[in-house]
């Protein structure tokens, strides 16, 4: 039986919702239906239904996809920073749970609302911050905002090898790293992850990056034994899902939640 996965970075991509061309682009449809047909197999219990810059700040599709993919499945949107308290509290009832600031691409708020944002989420929600940058702009004024942060993820392992040092200077300070997105990054994901679990074991989840809009290629199957022969057998389960059960739903893996 396949080891059980927390995939933290999906796209639902449903288009009887608004989709917003990013840079001309559009994605073909990826429903909730096609993601399960696609993961058939993979052993995935739960996940994170991650907003992409081309559904900007629109959260139908994103409410629909957590009703319909059930329990153990959580939102992560892009949201104004003006966006009132109850809808931030709605959202929560719906199954959000974090916060994305779209650096690479756009199309969420930006690095100016960072900090009353994701303050005012976490304090109000207890949601955290996730970021899609290019590790290698992450200077030394931008890595002590998102590690003063109450809690914080950088998705795609930083994107690239020459920001590794300031990835990990952050995982040092508590922040959460995706293993996800092998198809756009420039890197050694197995070294990368190597690195990452050497400074934190708790630090690191795994996701698909499905359906991997935009990258040089789709997630494949076996990226996910790329990540299975990176870790020691003991670091496993963590990183497939205990790090990222406790992260996203507060759960461990005896809890009937997960």
């Amino acid at each position: 039986m396949a080891q059980r996965l927390f995939d933290t970075h999906l796209h639902i991509v449903d288009p009887v919702h608004p989709l917003v061309a990013n840079n001309g682009f559009l994605p073909e449809p990826f429903t909730v239906a096609d993601y399960r047909r696609r993961t058939e197999g993979l052993g995935i219990a739960g996940g994170a239904v991650v907003s992409g810059s081309f559904q900007a700040f629109d959260q139908g599709y994103l409410v629909d996809a957590l009703a319909a993919l059930g329990p153990g499945f959580v939102g992560v949107t892009q949201i104004p920073g003006d966006t009132p308290d109850e809808r931030i509290l709605e959202l929560h009832g719906a199954g959000v749970r974090a916060v994305r600031f779209n650096v690479a691409r756009g199309g969420s708020a930006d690095l100016d609302d960072l900090d009353r944002l994701a303050r005012r989420v976490h304090d109000l929600a207890g949601w955290h911050a996730e970021f899609y940058i290019d590790a290698r702009t992450i200077d030394s004024a931008l890595s002590r905002r998102i590690a003063s942060l109450p809690a914080a993820s950088i998705d795609h392992l930083g994107m690239h090898e020459d920001g590794l040092p300031a990835l990990l200077r952050l995982v040092e300070q508590g922040v959460k790293v995706k293993a996800t997105g092998f198809g756009r990054v420039e890197l050694d994901p197995a070294d990368t992850i190597r690195a990452i679990v050497a400074t934190d074991p708790t630090a690191l989840m795994v996701g698909t990056d499905l359906p991997s809009t935009r990258a040089r290629r789709p997630f494949r199957d076996e990226d996910l034994r790329v990540v299975q022969v990176a870790l020691s057998e003991d670091q496993v389960a963590d990183v497939f899902w205990n790090n990222a059960a406790r992260f996203y739903l507060g759960a461990t893996a005896d809890d009937d939640a997960a």
